[in-house]
């Protein structure tokens, strides 16, 4: 009968401790992506510009080239590329509670989702959770900054306990506090947690008034439903209600609470738990290895 290799004769060896200690720390589970780059929605002109010379791809391949390199550097950027009718306008904007590194890893892979999502539109607006891009070809009809572009509203309802007046509150002070904190703001107010921003490049007045009409729409739009996301030309909000409270972030979460934080956590602990488990399994294993490797010295 053969004898295990060296290593393997060691690793039998080791204590109980030291072998469970070993195999936990060595256990490397995948852990999910940041949410911040998951896919909110899309928006893409029905008119695709017509290219024969390629001068189109050229503009908007160099403006998503300078939107990508200026969000290593900043969280919101304007710029325009091309020339007379080529001429091309577009932007970023990355959460405010986004690193810059993490702001940079979500605007880096939209040129590439946006062509793939819109093609050659002369107009298009991928919306990330974490992010967005934007981009209007030279003549493009402009809308309404209050013009509503996507809604969500939980599934969950809650009636009564003065849900209503939680939420209306907690929404008030969302809308005035985008405008005084600049474009960004978030807070919890009594078992609700809410966020807002504006675009950038308006400013705190007409912020203000973005924020409160998305706050209308939200009123009306998601009724009692527990949580809800509005998003506007300008500017965009989104709130969600814990009856247990609000769930702390952690410091890896970009998102609010209602972006799935607490269902991250729950599914952590369960692949924790799961993997320890395993782990204890194998150590009960290798002590039996061991305990036979032991009888096998002993004659």
């Amino acid at each position: 009968m053969g004898f295990p290799s060296k290593p393997l004769f060691y690793i039998l060896h080791l204590p109980p401790i030291f072998l469970f200690l070993l195999l936990l720390f060595s256990t490397n589970p995948t852990q999910s992506a940041p949410d911040y780059t998951s896919l909110v929605y899309k928006g893409c002109s029905k008119e695709a510009f017509q290219d024969p010379t390629g001068l189109y791809s050229q503009a908007l391949s160099a403006l998503f080239g300078t939107l990508v390199q200026q969000s290593t550097k900043s969280k919101f950027f304007k710029t325009t590329t091309g020339t007379g009718q080529t001429t091309i306008t577009g932007l970023f904007q990355c959460r405010g509670d986004l690193s810059i590194g993490d702001c940079y890893k979500c605007v880096s892979g939209l040129p590439v989702l946006t062509d793939k999502m819109c093609g050659k539109a002369i107009a298009a607006r991928v919306q990330l959770f974490g992010c967005y891009i934007l981009y209007e070809v030279a003549g493009f009809t402009q809308v309404s900054g209050m013009e509503m572009l996507f809604k969500t509203c939980g599934r969950s309802t809650a009636a009564g306990s003065g849900f209503e007046e939680r939420r209306d509150t907690a929404l008030s002070v969302l809308a005035n506090g985008v405008a005084s904190g600049h474009g960004f703001f978030t807070t919890s107010y009594q078992s609700m947690y809410v966020l807002g921003q504006c675009e950038g490049d308006i400013g705190d007045s007409d912020c203000g008034e973005c924020a409160k009409s998305a706050v209308q729409r939200a009123q009306v739009e998601c009724g009692n439903a527990i949580s809800g996301q509005i998003y506007l030309h300008k500017c965009f909000i989104s709130y969600s209600y814990y009856p247990n409270g609000v769930p702390r972030r952690s410091s890896s979460s970009y998102g609010s609470p209602s972006s799935g934080t607490g269902q991250n956590t729950g599914r952590t602990v369960a692949i924790i738990l799961g993997g320890a488990a395993g782990v204890g399994f194998l150590v009960i294993f290798l002590m039996f290895a061991r305990n036979l490797l032991k009888k096998h010295d002993d004659y």
